[in-house]
């Protein structure tokens, strides 16, 4: 029997929701390993709607849930409706829905609050010694959550390869140890059964963020 692994949507695009990329690499990687995907996402508003053309916020509103659901072909279920006990791992990938949706770290930074679906979710699966895995902005999570804990979003240098650095740097006031890693490389914080990749915090070629989300899905199957 494969692993089921939860795996939590924050809406459907980079600028407000879930990185489509990230989440198809993740949703790919499982199935090649095996494990049986279950995607779940908050029935809650988006903080916003992005017009992906222009990058612009628009005067729509949208639902999490119901937008995450073009991810996952229909198959998903709220978040709210989560028990950990059937479930061997969770994976969230990045996109700003995370930073959006998910917490508020794209208004308050480390002074930010995770939604208390999200945190409960976060807390049962490290409380029951599950895997988590993280890609892109999401191990903003898991450093808010898990203090001490040893995460990576790539590096902390900002330069035009990592234009995101920033956010390393602030992992590191709320305590948390950063690794620098490259795209295609993973960290895993044995202690917290945290595996995490930078995914698209680097500008770098769409089959390298690719490569780096299958090793994060692979350790995090194999920890299962």
């Amino acid at each position: 029997m494969g692993k089921r692994v939860a795996v939590v949507l924050a809406g459907c695009g980079v600028y407000d929701g879930s990185e489509i990329h990230e989440s198809s690499a993740v949703l790919v990687h499982l199935s090649r390993e095996g494990a049986q995907a279950e995607v779940y996402a908050p029935d809650v508003d988006q903080m916003h709607v992005v017009d992906h053309v222009k990058g612009q916020p628009t005067q729509e509103k949208r639902n999490v849930l119901v937008e995450s659901a073009r991810i996952a072909r229909g198959n998903i279920k709220d978040l709210a409706k989560l028990d950990v006990k059937g479930l061997d791992a969770l994976i969230i990938p990045g996109g700003f829905g995370v930073a959006k949706n998910l917490s508020t770290w794209a208004t308050q930074g480390k002074n930010c609050i995770v939604s208390k679906e999200v945190e409960d979710v976060l807390r049962a699966f490290h409380a029951a010694k599950k895997p988590i895995g993280l890609c892109c902005i999401s191990p903003v999570l898991a450093a808010k959550i898990f203090p001490g804990c040893e995460l990576t979003v790539g590096h902390d240098t900002e330069c035009e390869k990592w234009p995101y650095a920033k956010t390393a740097e602030t992992m590191k006031e709320l305590g948390c140890k950063h690794v620098n890693k490259h795209v295609t490389e993973i960290h895993v914080d044995v202690k917290n059964k945290l595996v995490t990749t930078s995914a698209f915090m680097c500008n770098a070629p769409i089959h390298e963020i690719y490569d780096g989300i299958g090793k994060m899905v692979r350790e995090v199957v194999r920890l299962a």
